[in-house]
């Protein structure tokens, strides 16, 4: 499996693009603020086609150049229907501060093809198969995608594009509106913990980490592995 991620020019959003091997198709993963440049020499570099573009949720620095990589190639993007609606209007997973940062700055426009992803979902595009995790908690519609191995051989470590759910050392924010600290805790105790350690976690912000490194060192994971069920 061949995996190129970039950092996007705002807020260090990194995209990903993910493809069987070079010359093949691909998908990409969270197409964030000023990436179509970088993205084109990456598909250049590697010989790619774009299938599809995955987001693990709907806030801007993830989904701002979305239309303009599927419109220029007539794809499709997959959300989960949870976080859909920002797609329409990124302003509605944003604080208000936050919204007056990108308000009248930033022109948006709709992906015109959005295909729903759900929990458990196998996606097989582009030679490649992922399973969507929902994990809600940074937003109602989170989710992690997760490949078996990174090349396919037999003990070869497995990945996970964990978007905001998970970074190293730390989770993503939950005081966005659709966030929640308590479904936050139960997706890092029922998705997020229940992944081998040697898995590989490639972040929507940050270097990657593994999910053993995170069970060891990881606050917010030590605090689900510990907490009770209840009242979650």
């Amino acid at each position: 499996m061949l995996v190129a991620g970039f950092p996007a020019e705002a807020f260090g959003t990194n995209c990903f693009v993910v493809a069987p091997g070079p010359g093949e198709q691909c998908v990409v993963i969270d197409p964030g603020i000023g990436v179509t440049d970088r993205l084109d020499e990456v598909l250049a570099e590697h010989r790619l086609q774009p299938a599809a573009v995955l987001l693990t949720h709907g806030h801007l620095d993830h989904t701002f150049s979305v239309t303009p990589v599927c419109g220029a190639r007539g794809i499709t993007a997959y959300i989960h229907p949870e976080d859909a609606e920002m797609l329409a209007d990124p302003a509605k997973g944003l604080s208000t501060d936050l919204t007056a940062l990108f308000g009248g700055r930033l022109e948006w426009s709709e992906p015109e093809d959005v295909a729903p992803l759900e929990d458990g979902l196998v996606l097989k595009i582009a030679g490649l198969e992922l399973t969507v995790d929902h994990a809600p908690g940074h937003t109602r519609g989170s989710v992690m995608f997760r490949a078996p191995t990174a090349d396919g051989r037999a003990g070869d470590a497995p990945l996970c594009f964990s978007g905001d759910v998970l970074f190293k050392d730390s989770i993503g924010r939950t005081d966005l509106p659709g966030g929640s600290m308590n479904q936050m805790m139960a997706s890092l105790r029922d998705k997020v913990l229940t992944l081998p350690d040697q898995t590989v976690v490639l972040p929507g912000h940050g270097p990657e980490t593994t999910i053993g490194r995170e069970r060891a060192r990881n606050p917010y994971l030590r605090e689900a592995l510990d907490a009770p069920r209840k009242g979650w």
